[in-house]
């Protein structure tokens, strides 16, 4: 299923849904970035995805990066919470989604970069690289919080 973001586009259709899901920020031992390729827009972003039945959100993001990435994780902290209404994802099947998730910090526990259905490219980024890489105003701020080791999470 392909997708479209838009941010604080006035020509963006209006959402029709919300989900829960949730991101990961994780560095290796060399203060690299876990980032993948996503196959629905081909941006680079850092992992997540959705909340199911049943799982807490700290299972969803094991589950999503093992998924998606090939490395199992545990979660150490809370980035932040991105709920900005301005920030929505148009997917081809004509949901239109209002930006809500919450991104989390996590450490690797092991595993192998592997991709997915979901990742055509996974990869550890060193932070002063991101630059050459296309991604998404929303996920860049969640990197940006997350390197700025703010004190508190932050939330909108």
């Amino acid at each position: 299923m392909a997708r479209l973001d838009y941010l604080d586009d006035p020509n963006a259709p209006e959402p029709n849904s919300i989900a829960i899901a949730v991101s990961a920020f994780v560095q290796d031992s060399a203060g690299r970035i876990l980032m993948i390729r996503r196959s629905d827009n081909d941006r680079y972003s850092i992992p997540g995805g959705q909340l199911e039945l049943g799982e807490t959100l700290t299972q969803t993001v094991a589950r999503e990066l093992r998924e998606e990435t090939g490395i199992e994780v545990e979660v150490t902290g809370l980035i932040g919470i991105y709920s900005n209404p301005r920030h929505v994802i148009a997917y081809d099947d004509g949901e239109v989604r209002q930006e809500f998730s919450i991104c989390f910090r996590a450490r690797p526990l092991g595993g192998r970069l592997r991709t997915s259905s979901e990742s055509k490219e996974v990869l550890w980024a060193e932070p002063e690289r991101l630059d050459a890489l296309n991604i998404h105003p929303s996920i860049r701020l969640r990197i940006t919080h997350a390197l700025a080791d703010r004190p508190q999470p932050y939330y909108t």
